[in-house]
């Protein structure tokens, strides 16, 4: 089975970057939008970075159009927005799909390894997304597809895939979860001092 260190994805500016990279950090995978009614996320994303960044903890933006067009900028234009109206100062990787024939393989893979959880009741805008997917048919809810922008997945320090969080999630219970993780050993440091003695 494919593991989160097996994918290389493109970074904002069009470089490689291999997962690998990341071996031993707690990871979110966020695909993002700038004109979203959950655009504000990013100050709750930027909260947690900033957090447990010195833990171990790393977010990995990756913007998406897919959904109502509402990431229509280029990947630099995407990229200033984010930093002039949110501070945001995690890396932001190449504007990606996430559903469809043309879905990143990264995505595929988080998809595969946590399929959708459902939307929160209490957030305000669950009818409105509920609405949308309803009018699409039946079923809906046990396809494992991407539904919305700021879907986040929560990786473990040896890269299983723990949680995965839908845009209606609160916060504090990503939170929990994420300091949950950062707490825990990290596998690959062990074994690189248990190699040195």
């Amino acid at each position: 089975m494919a593991s989160i260190y097996d994918f290389t994805v493109k970074d904002n500016q069009g470089r490689d970057v291999s997962l690998s990279t990341y071996k031993g950090t707690v990871l979110l995978i966020v695909n993002t939008a700038t004109h979203c009614g959950f655009t504000p996320t990013y100050t709750e994303l930027e909260k947690l970075y900033d957090t447990y960044h010195d833990q171990g903890f790393e977010i990995l933006d990756f913007p998406c159009n897919q959904f109502a067009g509402q990431a229509p900028e280029d990947d630099a234009g995407i990229d200033s927005f984010c930093k002039m109206n949110y501070g945001t100062k995690f890396p932001r990787f190449k504007k990606i799909d996430v559903n469809g024939s043309n879905a990143d393989p990264l995505f595929v893979f988080l998809k595969k390894s946590k399929g959708f959880t459902g939307f929160d009741q209490g957030h305000p805008l669950t009818p409105v997304l509920t609405d949308i997917y309803i009018k699409q048919g039946p079923g809906w809810e046990k396809n494992p597809d991407i539904k919305w922008n700021f879907t986040k997945f929560l990786i473990s320090r040896d890269g299983r895939v723990i949680h995965r969080y839908e845009p209606t999630s609160p916060y504090n219970r990503i939170d929990k979860a994420v300091r949950c993780q950062v707490e825990k050993p990290n596998p690959f440091l062990e074994t690189e001092e248990d190699e040195g003695k």
